[in-house]
């Protein structure tokens, strides 16, 4: 899908409207349009996205992605594989999940790769390893966001002068 092809049709859409008014006009409108561009063609990755998350969200099994290649937008449909996982996630195991959500973010192509390194090191899908780091993240004291400094309690701030 090219996303040009759009955006090329919104700029003829443009140099329509304005081409009965005087030259200066039309400057202006070709002028705002080659501006609108960049944003117009975003605009397009925004609304394919939200598509493919509600159609996602509507099926079972199946996610449909938009991931970006050479500059255009293709869509990735993939059958989500039930994978046993080794043994259950910290909060599985303590029963107090009673079902699943699915959710859709977006992260780093870098970071994904070393993501999905680190589950097959484990020999576990992604989704496993996920849920598993978010929990370690939560139940760990570490992993708890940080208060505003305004609301820190005593030892937590280091006030003072150093001399070199």
């Amino acid at each position: 899908m090219e996303l040009k092809d759009y955006s090329d049709a919104l700029r003829g859409e443009l140099a329509a409207i304005t081409r009965f008014a005087n030259e200066e006009v039309a400057r202006a409108g070709q002028m705002l349009a080659e501006a609108l561009d960049s944003s117009v063609q975003l605009a397009l990755l925004d609304v394919l996205s939200a598509a493919a998350a509600e159609i996602t969200s509507e099926l079972d099994d199946i996610v449909v992605e938009v991931r970006l290649a050479g500059g255009e937008p293709t869509f990735n449909v993939s059958h989500t594989a039930h994978e046993p996982a080794a043994e259950p996630a910290p909060a599985e195991a303590a029963g107090d999940e009673s079902g699943s959500a699915r959710i859709t973010f977006r992260l780093p192509d870098a970071l994904k790769g070393r993501i999905e390194a680190a589950a097959a090191a484990q020999h576990m899908s992604v989704n496993t390893w996920l849920v598993r780091a978010a929990s370690q993240a939560l139940d760990s004291p570490s992993g708890a966001p940080r208060p505003p400094f305004s609301k820190r309690g005593p030892g937590q701030r280091i006030t003072g002068y150093a001399r070199s």
